[in-house]
C-alpha cells in the first residue's frame, strides 16, 4: 500500500458544530424556514459541536512539524448560501479548514473518496451507510456535549472486529457462540484477519507516527476490544503482520469499555456495536460505524 503525504478527514457540520437548533427548524419547519433562518443568524458563530475538539486536535498537529500532515475537508447538506455561517465559524474559532463541499440538501458521501478523504465523519447515519457501503471508513457521531481530553496528545480508540478487522469471527461468534469462537481464534491464530473498513485509516496514522519520535508524537492509539485470550494472540498477529503498530491493546473479555475509555483519555472511539457506543458516549465522543453482522436486520 503506498503510504499517503498526508491524512484527509471528511466531516460533516452538523459534527463539528452544534447545529441542534437549525435542525431542529428543520425538521418541524422544513427546508424553506431552516434556509431563512440561516440566512438571518449566519454572523452569529455557532458553538463546537461533538467532534468540534478532535478536528482542533488533527490540525494542531501540523504544527508539530510544520508541514501539512493532516487536512479536514467540510462535506455539508446546506447550500452555499446557508453555508456561510458555517465557514463564518470556522473562520471565528481559527480552524484551518478551507476546502468544502455544499450540496444542497442531497447525501454528500461520493465527495468523500473525490476528495481522498481517509475518514468521513458525520451527523447523518444514512450519509455513513452510503460511505461505508462505498468502500470508506465512516461513523456516525453519537450526540453528545463537546469534550476533549486533558492531554495535548490526539488519542484515538478503535474496536477491532467489524471495525479494524473484519466481522468473520464475530460472526462466528453470534451463530455458534462463544466456545466456537475460541475454538476458532486457536485454530486460526496465525491466519491474519482480514481488514475491515478503518484499516486504511489505522494505517495513515501510524505513518504519521513514524515521523515522530515516540516519546513526542502527538498521536496515539488503542485497540479496545471485547476480545481476552486465547482470542487476543490472532488480533496480535494481524497487526504485525499488517507491520502496523497500535500503542495500547485492552482484551476486556466482555467487560463494558466506557471507564477504560475514559482512562485512556480517548478523544475518539470507534465501535461498530450501537449499544457500546451509547454508553461509550457518556464519556468520550464516538463514533458508531454501522458496518457488519451487529448492524444487519436480526
Amino acid at each position: 500500500m503506498n503510504q499517503p503525504s498526508s491524512l484527509v478527514v471528511a466531516i460533516s457540520s452538523r459534527a463539528l458544530f452544534d447545529l441542534d437548533e437549525s435542525h431542529r427548524i428543520f425538521e418541524q419547519e422544513g427546508r424553506e424556514s431552516y434556509c431563512r433562518y440561516q440566512i438571518e443568524h449566519e454572523d452569529e458563530i455557532l458553538a463546537p459541536g461533538v467532534a468540534f475538539p478532535l478536528v482542533r486536535k488533527l490540525l494542531a498537529m501540523n504544527d508539530r512539524l510544520g508541514t501539512p500532515l493532516v487536512e479536514v475537508i467540510l462535506l455539508s447538506r446546506n447550500s452555499a448560501d446557508t453555508g456561510l455561517r458555517i465557514f463564518n465559524s470556522i473562520q471565528h474559532h481559527g480552524l484551518d479548514i478551507t476546502r468544502a463541499a455544499f450540496t444542497g440538501g442531497r447525501s454528500p458521501f461520493k465527495y468523500v473518496a473525490a476528495f481522498g478523504a481517509h475518514l468521513f465523519l458525520s451527523a447523518d447515519a444514512g450519509d455513513v451507510a452510503d460511505a461505508l457501503n462505498d468502500g470508506q471508513a465512516a461513523a456516525t457521531i453519537i450526540t453528545a456535549p463537546a469534550r476533549s481530553s486533558e492531554s495535548d496528545q490526539l488519542r484515538i480508540a478503535f474496536d477491532g472486529d467489524a471495525v479494524l478487522f473484519s466481522d468473520e469471527s464475530e460472526r462466528i461468534y453470534r451463530s455458534a457462540g462463544l466456545e466456537a469462537f475460541s475454538e476458532n481464534e486457536r485454530a486460526t491464530a496465525r491466519e491474519p484477519l482480514p481488514g475491515g473498513p478503518f484499516r486504511n485509516f489505522l494505517a495513515v496514522l501510524h505513518h504519521i507516527q513514524t515521523q515522530f519520535d515516540a516519546d513526542s508524537s502527538p498521536l496515539r492509539t488503542a485497540l479496545v476490544t471485547a476480545r481476552g485470550a486465547p482470542a487476543h494472540e490472532r488480533v496480535v498477529r494481524t497487526l504485525r503482520a499488517w507491520n502496523i503498530r497500535i500503542d495500547e491493546a485492552l482484551f476486556l473479555g466482555g467487560r463494558d469499555k466506557s471507564q477504560f475509555l475514559a482512562a485512556f483519555g480517548a478523544d475518539i472511539f470507534f465501535d461498530d456495536q450501537k449499544s457500546n457506543c451509547e454508553a461509550a458516549s457518556r464519556h468520550v465522543a464516538t463514533g458508531h460505524v454501522p458496518h457488519g453482522v451487529a448492524n444487519q436486520p436480526s
